[in-house]
């Protein structure tokens, strides 16, 4: 699925007169990790303890567009006649227990964590290969990081996946100077000519010719 869509954006990218490269795609995820894998099971399973399957139905069915409380916590999510639900569930194919058809009650669970984006839990090393998995098998850039809790998250992240990554080369020591865009692309600091936004660029500050200019000058009181 996430293959997929980078694949369709970069041809349109192309489509567009632009590199297929232009543009960095990042898709959502959000990570649970600790020191090891038997640590990082636990702080899910402690997180997953203060989720409410009800709310969290809730939210999904406002997502989704679908009243999920008709249905039984148990219902195989097969029986749920709906588009949506089968878009949901493919989303959740990387965090899925394979072998086991997901249920209404599995969809609640799943997004009092993770919303509509996926997640994975593991030690930094397990993180670490899955992000770079994901990276080779999608050709996606990145990743837009959610969060279970804050900063507690993020802080985890730094000290078990960030570490990690850098022995392996996969992630920079330090940032490019410059604006975001720069830190971004290293194309500097403005847009690509190739880029639909720079023909409007404001290269000088127009002037009014001297009949216009007059016209907006208000009369003398």
């Amino acid at each position: 699925m996430l293959k997929g869509t980078v694949k369709r954006i970069r041809d349109a990218l192309e489509l567009a007169g632009r590199d297929r490269y232009s543009a960095k795609i990042y898709t959502l995820l959000t990570i649970i990790t600790d020191e090891t894998e038997e640590k990082a099971q636990a702080k899910y399973e402690d997180y997953l303890s203060y989720a409410s399957e009800e709310g969290a139905l809730v939210f999904m069915s406002g997502w989704m567009g679908i009243d999920l409380s008709q249905y039984d916590l148990d219902e195989p999510v097969g029986n749920v006649k709906s588009n949506a639900i089968q878009s949901v569930i493919a989303g959740f194919e990387e965090s899925a227990r394979h072998g086991k058809e997901f249920t209404v009650r599995d969809i609640a669970r799943h997004g009092a964590i993770g919303g509509l984006g996926p997640f994975i839990v593991g030690s930094g090393a397990k993180i670490a290969d899955t992000l770079q998995e994901w990276v080779e098998d999608t050709d996606v850039d990145g990743f837009n990081l959610a969060y279970v809790i804050t900063p507690g998250t993020f802080e985890d992240i730094v000290e078990f996946v960030i570490p990690e990554l850098r022995k392996r080369g996969a992630y920079p020591e330090a940032y490019e100077e410059g604006t975001l865009r720069n830190k971004l692309h290293g194309r500097g600091d403005r847009l690509p000519d190739e880029h639909h936004g720079a023909q409007f660029r404001v290269g000088a500050v127009s002037t009014l010719d001297a009949e216009s200019a007059e016209s907006q000058v208000p009369a003398a009181v």
